[in-house]
């Protein structure tokens, strides 16, 4: 979401790193080219204003001009200026005494039924709560059908429908429900139109007089810009927003919202949607997205996810193989599946520092995640006996398992070279009782799955 403007900034940095001193001027120039990199991605004119007004006085401060490295002073005051207008730390959702009632609300079209229902799996999984989701969208055809259909899929109960109903009935209804089954929150997901109006405020206004949410959450998609703003100050005008849910945070919007909104309503946003899938949503750390704009990386965020969502046992079993020095196409298979789980390679090359300046590099090379499918299809074309012991692959094996996989033979000598390469780094691991060789400990180094053998190097 924040690739053009982590661009721009970083241009502008690193012209101002090249400088041994800086002088007034330069660093008036330098906050010229940051407010135009904030209005090219769409972040509102007040908050650039006071966004620059927070930075000036400290950047041209005695302590910058004469820092041996004004420069890099001048992006940590960047920094933490970015941390103060996103929040300072991330909101946690209030669910207080249960059943806690969260209204979910916000324009059609906005993936508010998906995130009640990625909202719903989060808090049942990582929380260990027992959640409730109840669809009072009477307006859309089949809106109530999705919700159960994706409460099914995430294995999050949903209040049964019944025709003819209204959304204050539902929500009386689901409310009772929510008491009787002893759920520790009620997620409900409301009526949306296609753009702000009194039939729709009246309605939410209504719901939330009668449920008395504990939490109130707008749900925005990111790729509506500036008039995200505007709708985030409607809903909260009338229903007091304590929370926003930013979706397709994972496209090429161009971030602005995400630095206005919080500033404009004074809701913290909680929850960024960075996927279709139903477990892709993550919770919103100020520094953390700062640290992502500046291209500093989110490696606290990526060992998270990777906390969460490897299998421990599959890891803790191929570390023991690792340390005999065993490393076969099983293995490399299993690690490309906790790769794919990680978010592929885009999702982890995003969460590490200076990958920004290395982004076109990345696209001349071809890197996308369709590689790791096809390396996948390459591996399940081989044999059981050629996944244990790949040297005995030769000329027309090679050919075969290309045919079988739908690739060129060139892929499979790829994936070959890149597994002698891994299975000799773990051979070394092995000798030097699991400790990593200098100079192999790099991702960059050809050691990442997916990533050409020494692609990357030394810059």
């Amino acid at each position: 979401m924040f690739d053009s403007l982590q661009k721009r900034l970083g241009a502008t940095f690193d012209r101002l790193r090249g400088r041994g001193a800086l002088s007034e001027s330069d660093v008036d120039e330098g906050l010229r080219e940051i407010r135009v990199a904030l209005l090219e991605a769409d972040v509102a004119l007040p908050v650039v204003k006071d966004f620059l007004d927070k930075v000036r006085p400290k950047a041209i401060g005695a302590d910058v001009i004469r820092s041996v490295a004004p420069g890099q002073q001048i992006v940590k005051i960047v920094h933490d200026a970015l941390v103060e207008t996103l929040g300072s730390e991330n909101a946690a959702l209030d669910l207080g005494s249960p059943p806690a009632p969260i209204l979910m609300v916000g324009l059609q079209g906005s993936g508010k039924t998906t995130t009640s229902a990625k909202l719903g799996l989060l808090l049942q999984t990582r929380e260990k709560k027992r959640v409730l989701m109840a669809s009072l969208d009477t307006q859309r055809p089949a809106a109530m059908d999705q919700l159960r259909i994706l409460g099914d899929q995430a294995g999050v109960p949903t209040l049964p429908i019944l025709a003819g109903q209204t959304p204050l009935d539902i929500a009386r209804r689901a409310m009772a429900a929510a008491k009787v089954g002893g759920y520790d929150a009620l997620i409900l997901d409301t009526a949306g139109r296609q753009h702000v109006d009194e039939q729709l405020m009246t309605e939410v206004a209504a719901v939330r007089d009668l449920v008395k949410p504990h939490e109130t959450i707008l749900v925005a998609d990111s790729l509506t810009g500036q008039d995200a703003v505007n709708i985030a100050k409607s809903f909260n005008e009338r229903v007091k927003l304590s929370g926003i849910v930013l979706t397709r945070a994972d496209g090429d919007a161009r971030g602005g919202a995400a630095l206005s909104m919080r500033a404009v309503t004074g809701a913290p946003i909680k929850f960024l949607g960075v996927g279709e899938k139903l477990d892709a949503l993550e919770a919103f750390h100020p520094a953390r997205v700062a640290g992502r704009i500046l291209d500093m990386g989110d490696v606290v965020s990526l060992v998270e996810k990777a906390a969460e969502t490897l299998d421990k046992e599959k890891a803790e079993a191929i570390a023991k193989r690792m340390k005999k020095g065993e490393f076969d196409m099983n293995d490399l298979a299993e690690q490309l599946r906790q790769m794919k789980k990680l978010g592929g390679m885009s999702g982890v090359l995003a969460m590490l520092p200076g990958v920004g300046k290395v982004k076109d590099q990345l696209a001349g090379a071809g890197i996308d995640d369709k590689i790791i499918t096809r390396q996948e299809a390459v591996i399940s074309s081989m044999t059981k006996q050629e996944r244990a012991k790949p040297d005995i692959i030769n000329g027309s094996r090679r050919k075969r398992i290309a045919a079988g996989a739908g690739v060129e033979v060139s892929e499979v000598n790829k994936l070959l070279k890149m597994h002698r390469q891994m299975s000799d780094m773990m051979k070394k691991m092995g000798k030097m009782g699991g400790r990593m060789p200098a100079g192999l400990s790099g991702l960059m180094g050809g050691g990442m799955p997916g990533l050409p053998p020494g692609f990357g190097g030394k810059r």
